[in-house]
């Protein structure tokens, strides 16, 4: 004769599990690994797109002339970017555990909160030069000279600095295209600055700012809580 399992068994289980839910108490295992637990996966998202952005724009302005620096083109933002948003989805994928167990989930959320922190500093950084050199591009007087664009601020100054371009075929693009390109690296970074905050923000907040409230009355293993 087969053995059966009583029906009043599971329906007291579940019914205990709603009850623990409803006052507060110690969430089951299997609620901790839903989704909601986990790294919101849209801010890893536009990270990933932003920093593909920032690359793609950055590249786009040394196809222009290749002798822009390094700071007028900051392809490099937008790969540290798209690093961290790697590690944004490694921070999704991870199931939570408790904090006594989660010792490689603790080193990924640091260091993902030090590399959203660095990404906004980097960010700032790249707004100020990409303002600068956008306001000393739109004040150029540009002239071709073989296969070069030489620009000055002031044409009629003899001893007046000179900018030279290598590789420009039309100096148009050094006084409209390139000013297009520098106010684009603007919004992109000040858009990448905010979402670095953002994620930096919901690290902390997950860390330091949510936790449970209450007083554990009675046996460990009858685990009955009640709010404070």
């Amino acid at each position: 004769m087969g053995l059966g399992m009583n029906p009043k068994v599971g329906g007291n289980q579940s019914s205990e599990k709603k009850a623990k839910a409803e006052t507060g108490g110690p969430v089951p295992e299997e609620a901790q690994k839903c989704c909601g637990c986990r790294f919101p996966l849209l801010v890893a998202l536009l990270q990933l797109l932003l920093g593909i952005a920032v690359a793609a724009v950055a590249f786009l302005m040394l196809a222009i002339s290749s002798s822009l620096l390094a700071r007028e083109t900051p392809h490099w933002a937008g790969i540290i970017m798209c690093v961290v948003s790697l590690l944004g989805f490694v921070l999704f994928c991870i199931t939570r555990v408790p904090d006594e167990r989660a010792l490689l989930q603790f080193v990924i959320k640091l260091l993902y909160f030090f590399l959203c922190t660095m990404g906004l500093v980097m960010s700032v950084v790249v707004i100020a030069f990409q303002c600068y050199h956008y306001t000393l591009t739109n004040s150029f007087s540009c002239r071709e000279m073989r296969e070069d664009c030489i620009c000055t601020l002031d044409p009629e100054d003899p001893i007046a600095r000179m900018f030279v371009f290598s590789a420009v075929s039309d100096c148009s693009d050094i006084t409209s295209t390139l000013p297009m390109y520098y106010l684009l690296q603007v919004l992109l970074n000040l858009a990448q600055a905010i979402v670095c905050l953002l994620g930096a923000f919901l690290i902390w907040k997950h860390r330091y700012q949510v936790f449970f409230a209450g007083l554990q009355t009675g046996s460990p293993a009858a685990q009955h809580w009640q709010k404070a």
